[in-house]
């Protein structure tokens, strides 16, 4: 599903990673892991278009996005992008309902069925019944709860994922982690960016940053794959 062909980023003379080859597959969870600093997050947002590779290319369903125009980028992000972040990016003076009907509007074939898609997706994240409280409202394991249930109606295609557990206890952890597995199950592919072991061992494989790419080093191992059941330290 998403091919990525030697990227590098580089911040004037400071070298994130470079020469980065990664394929992610649908229905795969992937890690991203390493030290605070070392680009896990940057790496997520190239692959999101919120930022761009100095060098390279990122293909999905052999497409170039890294090539896409202002309204190509909008089209994607709205069809195909579903994100989860450390800090929910929810409106927080509105309602959990009219947050989750910004992911049903662009979707022609949910009209009429918003109400349905909506009250399933919240029952499925424990939150049934609490359409009409305000966002500022919830606590932080509610509102994560909120933004798996928006990802559950918008359907995405790939997710991006950064520190999406950062601030939860275990259970809203194993929470996310289950709908994340649920969605790869049907076929989105996943991508998370993470620092916590227990997230990482539950995903299909693990792309390391490693600390040497913090210096910049021209060697070819600014990243490297690691089976998910890896014990290796990021």
């Amino acid at each position: 599903m998403i091919d990525i062909e030697n990227l590098s980023k580089a911040f004037g003379s400071r070298v994130l990673w470079r020469n980065v080859n990664l394929t992610v597959d649908r229905g795969e969870m992937l890690a991203l892991v390493g030290p605070s600093g070392s680009g896990k997050s940057t790496l997520l947002n190239c692959l999101g278009l919120l930022d761009r590779p100095s060098t390279g290319t990122i293909r999905y369903e052999g497409r170039d996005i890294t090539r896409f125009g202002k309204r190509e980028i909008r089209r994607f992000r709205r069809d195909t992008l579903g994100y989860l972040f450390q800090h929910y990016a929810l409106i927080e003076n509105a309602t959990v309902e009219e947050n989750l009907d910004v992911a049903v509007k662009p979707r022609r074939w949910l009209q009429g069925k918003g109400g349905t898609v909506i009250a399933e997706a919240l029952e499925r994240v424990g939150m049934a019944g609490r359409e009409k409280e305000k966002i500022h409202h919830l606590s932080g394991g509610e509102q994560q709860r909120v933004a798996l249930a928006r990802l559950m109606v918008q359907r995405p295609t790939l997710v991006l994922a950064d520190e999406p557990t950062g601030a939860l206890d275990d259970a809203n952890t194993t929470v996310v982690m289950d709908i994340l597995r649920e969605l790869s199950d049907g076929g989105c592919a996943v991508v998370i960016a993470t620092h916590d072991a227990g997230v990482r061992d539950r995903c299909d494989a693990v792309f390391a940053v490693h600390e040497s790419s913090l210096v910049g080093s021209p060697r070819r191992e600014a990243v490297s794959s690691l089976p998910a059941s890896a014990t290796q330290s990021s």
